[in-house]
């Protein structure tokens, strides 16, 4: 059972993550690979509005992933993608990355082979991820303009999209302690956290939902 309070800190921690950005015109859009297909829906949805011609996929798969995406997540985002309609030739797969950082410069890497001008990404993530994504992107490819986008809604409509609570709330810890840590260890760029997410965030920890969490030493973001 999870307490009031641990779903207040968690409606804290989401609301920070939310950057607020307003979905527009890119060169590209890079769908960051994870359990929720949500991402490719809301992929294929801004792609049919017009926002960008080209999208990479990337993902391999991890603990959480390997039973339900066993072709990879790219490829089931992929897959996902063409259900909705959006063309085949519209879409790359970066099938090997296995960390926020793996997926930004993988799918630089692959864009840059394929001689793609990029100069504005549309960054798709899960809701609760935008900033941690948007402050890993920042630094590992600085010269573009990114704008982060991920599924409208509410946390108790995402915890219903997912079926699981418990790994809703420990993934946000986790989101939230890279957050801490990483700019240190040179893996994101820095932004300032308010002291209510600090609070928040050691309570949730303390609270035992710690599946996500890394050592501090850690060195894959």
């Amino acid at each position: 059972m999870i307490s009031a309070q641990a779903w207040a800190d968690a409606q804290t921690l989401w609301d920070f993550q939310q950057m607020g950005h307003t979905p527009r015109p890119c060169c590209v859009a890079v769908g960051l690979g994870s359990h929720d297909l949500g991402v490719a829906d809301t992929t294929a949805e801004l792609y049919h509005r017009g926002l960008f011609p080209l999208v990479v996929f990337t993902g391999a798969t991890s603990r959480t992933t390997q039973e339900r995406m066993p072709r990879g997540e790219a490829e089931h985002y992929r897959e996902r993608a063409v259900e909705l309609g959006v063309p085949e030739h519209a879409i790359l797969i970066e099938p090997n990355a296995r960390n926020t950082g793996e997926n930004i410069r993988f799918s630089r890497a692959i864009l840059e082979e394929r001689q793609v001008p990029v100069s504005s990404v549309l960054l798709v993530s899960k809701p609760y991820e935008e900033r941690r994504s948007y402050a890993t992107a920042r630094k590992l490819w600085p010269a573009v303009e990114w704008v982060c986008v991920s599924t409208p809604m509410t946390l108790p409509e995402y915890v219903d999209s997912i079926g699981d609570a418990r790994l809703v709330l420990d993934m946000m810890v986790g989101a939230q302690q890279r957050l801490m840590i990483y700019p240190r260890q040179g893996f994101m760029i820095e932004q300032e956290i308010p002291d209510d997410v600090r609070t928040a965030f050691g309570r949730l920890r303390d609270s035992g939902f710690t599946s996500r969490l890394v050592p501090e030493t850690a060195d894959q973001p």
